[in-house]
């Protein structure tokens, strides 16, 4: 009894994914077809149908799956602790002192392995 439910809500999620697809592409080729018609219009309708589209994706059990789980990132973003500005700049120009000095030290490899180069093929 619970893979006959299980398979209903399966073939009744893909309809639903059907759907979804359906009322994508009509909004993608609508808004080509009806190319001459107002341009607020057009976006309006594909917005509307993406909209449509993103609350029926929703009621599947992936889209319920999605919802949850950006939830659960909301909750844990609200739990970090952010650096202060201080930490942040300071962490900003360690980080730009240190791409500086590894950009000249491969300069000067660079330079170097050039004169090498040269002199073994003579140019």
């Amino acid at each position: 009894m619970t893979t006959n439910t299980e398979e209903q809500g399966n073939s009744l999620d893909m309809v639903k994914w059907g759907v979804v697809i359906l009322l994508l592409a009509a909004a993608v080729i609508g808004n080509q077809y009806y190319s001459e018609a107002s341009v607020l219009v057009r976006a309006l309708a594909v917005v509307a149908a993406f909209a449509a589209a993103g609350v029926i994706a929703l009621q599947t059990a992936k889209g319920k799956m999605a919802l949850a789980f950006a939830r659960e990132s909301q909750i844990e973003v609200r739990k970090v602790i952010w650096p202060t500005r201080q930490e942040a700049l300071n962490t900003t120009f360690i980080v730009l002192a240190a791409t500086g000095v590894l950009a000249l030290i491969l300069w000067g490899l660079d330079a170097v392995l050039l004169r090498i180069v040269n002199f073994i093929t003579g140019v």
